[in-house]
């Protein structure tokens, strides 16, 4: 990052993504091999999933009774699909992370950068994404209960005709999905950048993360909202053309619109954790936080197994303005 710390906490949307692009060209054989190994699995598994369980959905649907023997042998096929896919989101996922936000940080502080070194500082860096994660999951879980419960009382509302009360239960759902889900993400995100970053990680990431966004939780939200908008507008024209067109348009242009798909979430996902990443300083930088680049320094070289002197914490207490 070419600008001043103090100086990213004015950056604006337009300029916070330039300045997380532009970081790429600071190491680009080793972002070129972060993206080729880690983000291009994941966003091709993103894409490629639907078009690989369509088949296997459409089997079902002209399949005999549940309980016949075909019936049951379809489910299972579908389920341990749907297990493996999810285990392999998951990983890469976190993979991808760790690899960035390692990566960026690596360069701000003026780390020798290499794909090796990265690779080297992924296990350590893993564990404790896994358990900030894990506490994730957690809260996603209450938070997909209570909109499991709105959702069914919208159904129901509609069911029965009452205007009332299927008004209450979509406006409800609205705010838990353009309001909370957005501003979870947001905090998710933010906190796995933590657990790299500085030494705390799981619940006390989350709260740290917490803390950080605000003043910039508009900002965040907005971020987010757009990243989950491409991806849904993504995931939408791959549906319709790829996996649904074949009626429509041929093996060549089917392969031609995956393929370039495929190619523009890759880059979507690379900007969105750049920005992810970046964004970090630029909310240190708006509560007058700054960052002891030797500690950070240091964190960064306990991944790699190098000597680290003791140091209770890589942030500086907050400046006095």
């Amino acid at each position: 990052m070419d600008l001043q710390p103090e100086e990213l906490q004015f950056l604006t949307i337009p300029q916070l993504l330039q300045e997380s692009i532009s970081i790429k060209k600071r190491s680009p054989r080793t972002f070129y091999l972060i993206t080729l190994s880690f983000i291009f699995p994941l966003s091709f598994a993103i894409l490629a999933h639907s078009l690989f369980t369509q088949p296997i959905l459409a089997k079902l649907d002209k399949s005999d009774p549940p309980n016949s023997d075909r019936s049951r042998h379809d489910w299972t096929v579908l389920l341990i699909f749907q297990f493996s896919y999810l285990i392999f989101l998951f990983a890469f996922s976190l993979l991808s992370t760790a690899a960035v936000v390692f990566t960026v940080a690596s360069l701000y502080t003026g780390k020798p950068v290499s794909f090796s070194s990265t690779l080297s500082a992924i296990p350590k860096v893993f564990k404790r994404l896994f358990i900030t994660f894990l506490w994730v999951a957690l809260l996603m879980f209450a938070y997909n209960a209570v909109f499991f419960v709105f959702l069914v009382m919208l159904l129901v509302a509609l069911d029965l005709n009452s205007l009332g009360l299927a008004i209450v239960a979509g406006v409800i759902i609205s705010v838990l999905y353009f309001g909370v889900h957005v501003y979870f993400t947001a905090l998710w995100h933010l906190g796995s950048v933590i657990s790299v970053l500085e030494p705390v990680y799981g619940i006390a990431a989350m709260r740290k993360a917490y803390e950080l966004l605000k003043g910039k939780t508009k900002m965040a939200m907005g971020l987010i909202f757009v990243y989950l908008f491409l991806c849904g507008l993504i995931g939408v024209v791959f549906g319709a053309v790829v996996v649904h067109g074949g009626g429509k348009y041929g093996t060549f242009t089917r392969t031609l619109v995956g393929g370039l798909l495929v190619g523009v979430l890759v880059m979507v996902n690379l900007v969105g954790l750049l920005v992810q990443s970046v964004f970090y300083y630029v909310c240190k930088s708006y509560h007058h936080q700054t960052i002891d680049k030797t500690a950070l320094y240091d964190q960064l070289g306990g991944y790699l197994g190098d000597y680290v002197p003791l140091k209770s914490n890589i942030q500086l207490e907050d400046l006095d303005i």
